[in-house]
């Protein structure tokens, strides 16, 4: 008789864990779920194209003898501004002065040839084939004695416009190769930023754009920029596209300074937004009158914290900020408070 009684007592606690169990189970399956939510937002919609490039002049042109020689006087360095024709280095060039000085010699041994034999046929005791021959003589010697000034001018290195020298190298007493420079100068202009936008990104980018501009350098500046040319031809190893930009702000940019640039494409000051976590495959899910539902939305530009909803919802719309997997339409759920809103109640 215990022995039953025993049995009977079991099977009344197995079916109360049932019971229990079965209870749990169907208020997880349909009792209301909390869930956490926030209501969109108003605010600036920006769709940006980014790049990084680096600031460089405008002009920007290399120095460079046209013949090798050894560097005899340095008459400005780094940083120096200059003006048009201000001689900036000088190379050594006695054995070009020397040239010159013969040529010379034989051109004006040439002329009193002509002026001779010019005399000779006034007098009626020469010819013209003789002057005509000695004219020939005399313009060949003065082209050589231009031709070696020429070349004796091309061992000093002049200033082409007014501007800066960017950078120097070379020291006096150095033999310096042809066409290697000795200055790198830029035209005093403002200047520019050159990036590289990605083939993907070219496509929404147009000239006149703004820019917003962002130089490590200066990690407290926010300086305003001008989309000034789109290259033609793109690289097709980076597969991107050269872009200049400039500034139109006054900021202390810096020759060679990095840069990271916004090409903004789209912008709109009063747009409704909703957090980037709350939009999945173009819905949301929202609470209304205590279940959820799942809404459909059209979206516009996406942010890395916001997205914008162009249409679909409404500011009073109750948008469950990160949808846990397995909602159902219909299902019963409850509002938890957001650290954002208690945050503004308190």
């Amino acid at each position: 008789m215990r022995a039953m009684k025993r049995r009977g007592l079991l099977w009344i606690v197995i079916a109360l864990a049932v019971l229990a169990g079965a209870g749990i189970l169907a208020w997880r399956q349909f009792g209301p779920l909390t869930v956490e939510t926030a209501q969109p937002t108003r605010g600036p919609a920006v769709r940006a194209v980014y790049a990084t490039g680096t600031v460089e002049p405008t002009v920007m042109v290399p120095l460079a003898p046209r013949n090798a020689g050894r560097l005899m006087e340095l008459k400005a360095d780094e940083g120096a501004q200059v003006r048009e024709g201000q001689e900036l280095a000088r190379l050594e060039d006695a054995d070009l002065q020397r040239s010159v000085d013969e040529l010379q010699a034989r051109a004006q041994f040439a002329k009193t040839q002509l002026e001779r034999a010019q005399t000779l046929l006034d007098r009626g005791l020469g010819t013209a084939l003789e002057r005509d021959r000695s004219r020939s003589e005399w313009q060949a010697a003065d082209a050589a004695v231009a031709r070696a000034r020429a070349l004796r001018s091309f061992m000093t290195l002049t200033a082409p416009a007014d501007g800066q020298i960017l950078r120097r190298d070379g020291e006096v007493g150095q033999l310096i190769p042809a066409n290697q420079p000795i200055f790198y100068f830029a035209r005093r202009q403002a200047l520019r930023i050159e990036a590289e936008v990605d083939e993907e990104d070219i496509t929404l980018v147009q000239l006149g754009q703004r820019v917003l501009i962002r130089a490590p350098a200066l990690p407290d500046r926010v300086i305003d920029g001008r989309l000034a040319s789109i290259t033609p031809k793109g690289d097709p190893v980076s597969r991107s596209f050269r872009v200049r930009i400039e500034p139109v702000t006054e900021a202390p940019l810096r020759i060679g300074m990095t840069a990271e640039v916004n090409i903004i494409v789209a912008e709109r000051s009063d747009a409704l937004l909703a957090p980037a976590s709350a939009v999945a495959d173009g819905h949301v899910w929202i609470v209304r009158d205590g279940q959820l539902h799942r809404q459909p939305v059209q979206t516009g530009v996406n942010g890395e914290n916001r997205i914008e909803i162009l249409s679909g919802l409404t500011d009073a719309d109750r948008i469950v900020i990160r949808p846990p997997a397995g909602l159902r339409e219909g299902r019963r759920a409850r509002e938890a408070a957001t650290a954002g809103a208690a945050a503004k109640a308190g």
